[in-house]
């Protein structure tokens, strides 16, 4: 008896093909992958070949450089992280205590406040931007019914379908404050769903952030947390220059636990809290 074999199964990658692999998500979105990420590639990509019926990482790569879909397709498996609500808690305790009565009283004023989460990933974070934002009850959520927007985008867009979907395994709950939970969560069996006026708030857009942006105002707040770790010094500096160069004097930038702004960006700001930065008047 022949038993054939699945497309994919147990397909080594080979040092070439690792490289390869590298080059092409080096080309596409900056973001750097070091050897000892090779395991990982190979995990993720096994998937691919087999969704798409091939035997080797070879034909694999042939068929990337070549098809548009297949090559974001990669480019969404490899760059999917861990993600969950209210990580990183200091940042939305600061978001909530030392920011949010600046963007009340701009609203007040009939000013318009912009709010991006880049790299938002599944939209754990923007949402719990938005609840922080929306504080624990109705009432106190009417400021946002003023000029009031929150961005959101990935690179994947997988990751920002998800985002738009708001829909979340009941489990992932458990990381909402309670307050929070009662007010915007809504259950629906083993799952809950954001309500409707916090995705009212929210728009998702996919962006690659090394290519220009569309954006015609600047930001209050910027969340890139979590992003910059995967890039090489260089495109870091870039990134994080056109950050600073995007927010409001005043604005506040939150960086992840394990980065940190380099010259010449950091210039421009002034360190305020773990991993927070506000930039100079």
């Amino acid at each position: 008896m022949i038993v054939s074999t699945p497309p994919g199964a147990d397909v080594g990658l080979t040092a070439a093909e690792f490289a390869a692999v590298a080059a092409i998500l080096h080309r596409e979105s900056r973001i750097s992958l070091s050897e000892a990420k090779a395991s990982l590639v190979h995990g993720r990509l096994a998937r691919r070949l087999r969704h798409c019926g091939l035997q080797d990482f070879g034909a694999y790569l042939r068929l990337v450089e070549k098809d548009e879909a297949e090559r974001a397709a990669m480019i969404s498996a490899l760059t999917t992280n861990h993600t969950h609500f209210f990580r990183e808690k200091h940042h939305f305790d600061h978001l909530r205590d030392t920011v949010l009565p600046e963007l009340r009283a701009k609203a007040a004023r009939g000013e318009a406040v912009r709010l991006w989460s880049a790299g938002c990933s599944s939209g754990e974070e923007p949402y719990s931007i938005a609840m922080t934002l929306a504080g624990s009850d109705t009432a106190e959520a009417a400021w946002l019914r003023g000029d009031v927007r929150l961005l959101a985008t990935d690179l994947s867009e997988a990751m920002v379908t998800a985002t738009r979907r708001r829909t979340y395994a009941a489990l992932a709950a458990d990381q909402v404050p309670l307050p929070y939970r009662a007010c915007w969560l809504q259950s629906e069996g083993s799952n809950v769903r954001m309500a409707d006026q916090l995705a009212g708030l929210i728009t998702a857009r996919q962006l690659n952030l090394f290519e220009p942006w569309p954006f015609q105002r600047r930001f209050d707040v910027i969340f890139c947390r979590n992003v910059m770790i995967y890039f090489d010094a260089d495109a870091r500096r870039e990134l994080e220059q056109r950050l600073v160069d995007q927010l409001h004097p005043g604005g506040h930038l939150y960086i992840g636990h394990s980065e940190r702004l380099s010259q010449p960006a950091s210039e421009a700001m002034s360190c305020c809290g773990q991993t927070i930065y506000r930039k100079k008047d």
